[in-house]
């Protein structure tokens, strides 16, 4: 039986397809003969307990002019798939989280969504970090501009960031003595209305941060230091970082094995670890990305081994098709 693995990404005409993950997670299914179904975020909806999606065929090509071809829309139930990847990229808002309580649905009905639904929701990719104190530079979180200050003070050097936001947006490096810094935390908390994080800043930024990629609790080996540009603290390609590659060292295992295990136990099968020299600074878990530049650099297959483990997921055969008969 042919395996129908359902896609919820942001519009495919939009990606940069030379560096996307999910495109790359859509190439090795249909290597091996799976059928893609293209979905977006707004095609989700309920009807009577059950999960529905305006869906389309999808195929594509490893072409940087004609990456994708759709096929004709229908509308039909999740339930007609066997697997779901959920890769739309944040904002986490309101609207993202709905979709979860939709793909839940799907979910009870014996679709494997990867990552798992409410995991999605439990994880937030700032906050998410704070379940391994240990593995963590000082951290905060809180709304209180004067709690915050005190922090501040007392770390000599922070880094502030929303809880929503992706890229690097919005992150805002600060100096305990920096005549801004009452304003930034006017600006961050929205005047003590807007939770935000404050980490102890961490200079090893400069030679990178390492964006570790663990599949079904198992780090990738190879990891992907972004050196920030010139003149910046952030490391995020989205802020003009420059990409290099490395093997993992013993510290970075350290840390893939103090969280790993946790992760694939609630149904996180791809996760991107965020590391600043010791430190682990975000789980990734919305729709991390690096595969394309680490196959390009090391000769990897780094999707074969994802779509490896969803293989491994899925019920046998002739369980999927009593699940859903039709096809």
């Amino acid at each position: 039986m042919t395996i129908q693995l359902g896609v919820v990404m942001d519009p495919i005409a939009t990606i940069k397809a030379h560096k996307d993950s999910t495109f790359a997670m859509a190439l090795e299914a249909q290597r091996r003969d799976w059928v893609l179904t293209y979905i977006e975020q707004r095609d989700l909806f309920a009807r009577d307990g059950e999960a529905w999606a305006r869906m389309r065929p999808l195929t594509v090509a490893d072409d940087p002019q004609h990456w994708f071809t759709l096929g004709a829309e229908r509308t039909a139930p999740l339930s007609t798939l066997d697997a779901v990847l959920m890769r739309k990229d944040p904002p986490f808002d309101l609207e993202y989280i709905y979709s979860t309580y939709l793909l839940e649905l799907a979910e009870r009905r014996g679709v494997l969504v990867v990552n798992r639904p409410q995991a999605l929701r439990d994880h937030n990719e700032k906050l998410a970090i704070t379940g391994f104190a240990h593995c963590i530079p000082p951290t905060l979180v809180s709304r209180e501009r004067a709690r915050l200050r005190d922090f501040a003070v007392a770390q000599q050097e922070v880094v502030i960031k929303p809880l929503d936001t992706m890229g690097g947006g919005s992150v805002f490096r600060v100096r305990a003595d920096d005549p801004n810094l009452s304003v930034i935390l006017e600006l961050m908390t929205q005047q003590d209305t807007r939770t935000v994080m404050a980490q102890r800043f961490v200079p090893e930024i400069s030679a990178g941060d390492k964006r570790i990629l663990l599949i079904d609790g198992v780090p990738v080996p190879w990891m992907l230091a972004r050196i920030p540009a010139a003149g910046e603290t952030r490391g995020n390609l989205a802020a003009g970082a420059r990409a290099e590659g490395r093997a993992l060292g013993a510290r970075e295992r350290w840390l893939c094995d103090q969280v790993g295990p946790a992760l694939r136990e609630r149904g996180l099968l791809f996760v991107g670890l965020d590391v600043i020299g010791d430190f682990l600074t975000e789980i990734n878990v919305t729709s991390p990305t690096g595969i394309r530049e680490l196959d390009r650099l090391f000769g990897l297959n780094i999707a074969g081994l994802l779509i490896d483990a969803i293989a491994h997921r899925l019920p046998p055969a002739a369980a999927r098709s009593a699940a859903h008969p039709a096809g």
